[in-house]
């Protein structure tokens, strides 16, 4: 099973392509976070820090973390990071914030760079991994190796930091087999967490010209969701915990038409969940013919997971069955991801 990790009020600061050596063919941050790829000053990250601090949806939120999202923080110029993260510095010092997290790229880092961010309260580090097959890799233009990969996350840990591997499954030259060698990989390197980004075709990027010229196919959603399912199983199984399934919902991305195709959803996550939990419970369920109406009891945290999106849960569970769901009754003495049933 996956461990628990701390959950903290992130205070996000985009760099969308800052520190970037070169495009990968996918990638195209300013659209994905609604962010321009101007520099932050010192006083924008403070301004950043002192607006969500006060905000009153998260007063009460005791562990607070900055993280540094988009680019390759650790490619930037000494004096930009040092900059941003003395902005951060009297926040960590005075209690408010208590960690720093960022993200990069597994060939930007030395043990030089990693001196930089030890004194300022850097705690996470989550690498641009996408792949750990170096085929895959090429074709997308990321322009590191898989052995890059293994030597960042040797040296973080070493070095006590908390690791991130960030994945992408349906890249050009990718498939099922391929994706599952990758998290079969990172497994074995043993970061301490996991997201899952499935490719998607993204208006401006290479990926939109092979698309349009029928030189790229991109997954469908149902395949997208069987596949993180595994992927998330096999991961939290290792003690990796998956702790984002897709990109998030941005205005940009969503009322101006920017994804092209690709396997996108407002709610893959939970529908990636969903099919995981649905898994789980099936053996406590009844055959199907069994009975044509039941009552199904859960705990009640997991009744969501059981519906499943717009009740596609239910729906599910009716065809295994062949028994019509009358209702889910909340029973906190069920054991968590079992359920029980009571035939009509």
């Amino acid at each position: 099973m996956s461990k628990k990790i701390k959950k903290y009020f992130i205070i996000p600061i985009f760099l969308p392509h800052q520190g970037c050596p070169h495009r990968c063919i996918f990638c195209q941050q300013q659209t994905i976070t609604n962010h321009s790829g101007n520099q932050h000053t010192p006083d924008d990250i403070t301004n950043t820090i002192e607006l969500a601090i006060k905000s009153k949806h998260h007063l009460n939120q005791k562990l607070k973390e900055v993280a540094f999202y988009g680019g390759t923080f650790t490619s930037l110029p000494v004096a930009s990071m040092t900059k941003m993260l003395g902005a951060v510095r009297p926040y960590i010092e005075k209690g408010i914030i208590q960690s720093i997290r960022l993200s990069t790229r597994p060939d930007s880092l030395s043990e030089d760079k990693l001196n930089i961010l030890e004194p300022f309260g850097v705690s996470t580090v989550e690498l641009g991994v996408q792949s750990m097959d170096n085929r895959v890799l090429l074709l997308s233009n990321r322009g590191h190796t898989s052995q890059d990969t293994i030597n960042a996350v040797k040296i973080l840990k070493k070095r006590g930091f908390n690791v991130g591997a960030q994945l992408m499954p349906g890249l050009p030259g990718d498939s099922n087999e391929i994706f599952m060698d990758t998290v079969d990989n990172i497994i074995g390197l043993k970061p301490d967490i996991a997201r899952l980004y499935p490719t998607l075709v993204i208006r401006g990027t290479k990926l939109a010209q092979l698309y349009k010229q029928r030189k790229y196919t991109p997954m469908g959603l149902k395949d997208t969701i069987n596949l993180c399912k595994e992927a998330c199983i096999r991961l939290e199984n290792a003690g990796i915990p998956v702790i984002r399934i897709g990109l998030m919902s941005s205005p940009s991305l969503l009322e101006k038409g920017e994804i092209i195709a690709g396997p996108w959803h407002p709610s893959l996550g939970f529908l990636v969940r969903s099919a995981i939990h649905l898994e789980k419970i099936r053996p406590y369920l009844p055959s199907m013919g069994e009975t044509k109406n039941i009552l199904l009891c859960a705990p009640k945290e997991e009744i969501p997971l059981i519906m499943g999106y717009k009740k596609s849960g239910i729906r599910h569970i009716e065809t295994l069955t062949g028994a019509m769901i009358k209702d889910i009754i909340p029973d906190d003495s069920i054991a968590s991801g079992e359920v029980a049933f009571k035939i009509l």
